[in-house]
């Protein structure tokens, strides 16, 4: 984080507060088209608008690694899906490298300033590919994720709760970073695909313009089983249930069929937070949060997108953030601050 330089004193007395005030923030986010993309770029922008900071963004990030540097205080703020600093605090699955230790104490500088749950799970494929039932996926080639992190973790999860068959066991997953996805699938590289997307995902819009495409939500069978709840009870996850009308307006104009066995898209959310160093100073998390919270409209009104992120400018219980489970984060103090002195309520366990 580095001050901006004011030329002198006596410049600096004569300049507006906000000028004063702002800073240059480092941030990393995922491709363009994603809902932390928009998230991220929607906030950067209203910081400057609002005088509050400049946001560097890095776009096409892995969030594996991103939540990582701002743990270590090499990034100032990131998305975060919540699985990653559950990961981080045992030292398992990508965080392996760490020891449990060392990760513990890494988790517990990540602090929450906001939370959102705008990216569901899917799984599509081109019309044209040979694939006749969604529980039958033996043999095919799967983009299921980037290399490593909570979206790999969750479209592992799809394909098992879809066709009972594991990564390298049955069907062949295929892996690339965000950047690659869309040309990976419209490329011809892989038969089918699952991944965490906002309603509309621009993403999927992208690859449906090279070829229909068709969308499918969890069968109400298998999303009700006792696997299916262990999925969307798992930690960085959150049940979804979207009438399959709103699910297909949003896509209204597009070569994109959406297929449920009911009246409903039903499938489990990624639950995400917009993290921080524990260490970033209180006043400036608290003006960075009055601000987002001050510019709701923009978020809502931006993109097709905005009405579907599921994003907090109200009362916070943790619970419907995917939070205070065996997901343990805390809100920044800057942050519990700033949403209450807008009449917010913040839970207990929330609070460092």
């Amino acid at each position: 984080m580095k001050l901006r330089t004011l030329m002198g004193a006596a410049l600096a007395a004569f300049m507006p507060m906000a000028a004063i005030a702002q800073v240059t923030l480092t941030s990393e986010t995922t491709s363009p088209g994603s809902t932390p993309h928009y998230i991220d770029t929607t906030l950067a922008a209203a910081l400057d608008s609002a005088g509050v900071a400049t946001v560097q963004i890095t776009e096409g990030a892995t969030l594996t690694n991103t939540v990582q540097a701002i743990a270590e205080g090499q990034l100032d703020m990131g998305p975060a899906p919540l699985i990653l600093p559950f990961l981080m605090a045992n030292g398992v699955g990508p965080y392996s490298g760490l020891g449990k230790e060392k990760g513990a104490e890494l988790a517990q500088n990540l602090q929450v300033i906001f939370f959102h749950a705008g990216s569901s799970q899917i799984f599509a494929h081109y019309n044209s590919a040979p694939i006749a039932d969604i529980r039958d996926l033996s043999g095919l080639r799967i983009w299921n994720g980037p290399p490593r992190g909570a979206a790999l973790t969750s479209g592992r999860a799809a394909i098992q709760l879809l066709s009972g068959l594991k990564d390298g066991e049955g069907y062949e997953g295929v892996q690339t970073p965000w950047p690659d996805a869309i040309s990976t699938i419209t490329g011809g590289g892989v038969d089918a695909w699952t991944s965490p997307d906002g309603l509309p995902s621009g993403r999927q819009i992208q690859i449906a313009a090279a070829g229909g495409i068709t969308i499918y939500d969890m069968p109400s069978d298998l999303y009700n089983s006792e696997l299916g709840q262990q999925i969307v009870a798992a930690p960085g996850h959150a049940p979804v249930s979207i009438p399959v009308e709103d699910y297909r307006a949003a896509y209204a104009g597009n070569d994109i069929t959406i297929v449920t066995d009911d009246d409903t898209f039903d499938t489990y959310a990624t639950a995400f937070g917009q993290v921080v160093n524990a260490g970033m100073d209180e006043q400036l998390v608290f003006d960075i949060v009055t601000a987002y919270l001050g510019a709701q409209e923009r978020f809502e009104t931006g993109a097709p997108i905005g009405p579907n992120l599921n994003l907090t400018f109200g009362n916070i219980d943790g619970a419907k953030q995917g939070a205070c489970g065996a997901v343990q984060i805390k809100m920044h103090p800057g942050a519990i601050r700033a949403f209450e002195a807008a009449g917010h309520t913040i839970a207990g366990c929330l609070r460092p």
